[in-house]
């Protein structure tokens, strides 16, 4: 049975996601520069920071960063990750009770993660944490589903095999994004992204989703012989490539 409660969902899957989940654009951070203001000097709570995947990149832009996270395996995970900057400050909270004080940071961001919050107890915590004209920013990168035969066949698969795919897709939330803003007007762009993987790495990224049947389910041994059917079918010089088009939205949101 898939794991109700979203801050639970992750445990049994955290070595894969450390390994083989994908990063972002470098182009994220200049689109913070360019729009939101974004300097060095930014304080910033990386909300639902997991495994530090994105919060590494904001450590090397020189932030100081709060990386708060519910999930105490991910949490553990991004704590080992992040272990040599110096200017990570790891926090167990959620995004509806983060813990940071009033107005002391000007940025909240969350990466891959916003589709799991209470979107409007969420946003009254932002609110409260951001300094007058922060910024927020949801950060999504989404998998394409049928720009290549491979990418058709994947998502076929996840159809096929996932557990509640299909409900717990992020797009679901991206779909109803000005409802998390409103009444703040929001922008949003669109950069790319790619993933090359030998099968190794497919396996490894497709087991690191909360909806995929795990070790021990009746259809797991099932659901790996198809990736690998469909890797043969399509690799080229032992890899395939996972397309993403990575979306941001940011708002000075009140």
């Amino acid at each position: 049975m898939p794991v109700q409660d979203p801050t639970a969902r992750f445990s049994s899957r955290v070595e894969n996601y450390v390994r083989y989940r994908p990063g972002y654009p470098k182009d994220v951070l200049d689109l913070l520069r360019k729009q939101c203001g974004l300097t060095p000097e930014s304080m910033i709570a990386d909300v639902a920071s997991g495994t530090g995947i994105f919060t590494r990149m904001l450590l090397e832009n020189g932030n100081r960063v709060f990386g708060v996270e519910p999930n105490p395996d991910m949490r553990r995970a991004g704590e080992e990750y992040l272990a040599s900057y110096a200017r990570f400050t790891s926090i167990a909270g959620t995004a509806e009770a983060t813990t940071l004080p009033d107005h002391s940071v000007d940025i909240v961001t969350a990466a891959q993660a916003a589709h799991w919050f209470d979107r409007a107890k969420a946003r009254r915590e932002f609110v409260r944490i951001l300094k007058p004209g922060g910024w927020t920013v949801l950060i999504w990168n989404e998998r394409q589903t049928d720009s290549t035969p491979f990418l058709r066949d994947y998502e076929q698969l996840l159809l096929t095999y996932g557990t509640d795919y299909q409900e717990v897709r992020h797009e679901r939330t991206t779909d109803e994004i000005a409802s998390f803003f409103t009444p703040s007007p929001f922008q949003s762009a669109v950069l790319e992204m790619r993933q090359d993987c030998d099968y190794e790495a497919l396996e490894g990224r497709l087991l690191s989703s909360s909806y995929i049947p795990a070790a021990g389910h009746p259809s797991y041994e099932a659901m790996l012989q198809e990736l690998r059917k469909i890797f043969d079918l399509h690799e080229g010089d032992g890899q395939v490539v996972l397309a993403y088009a990575t979306r941001v939205y940011f708002a000075q949101i009140s």
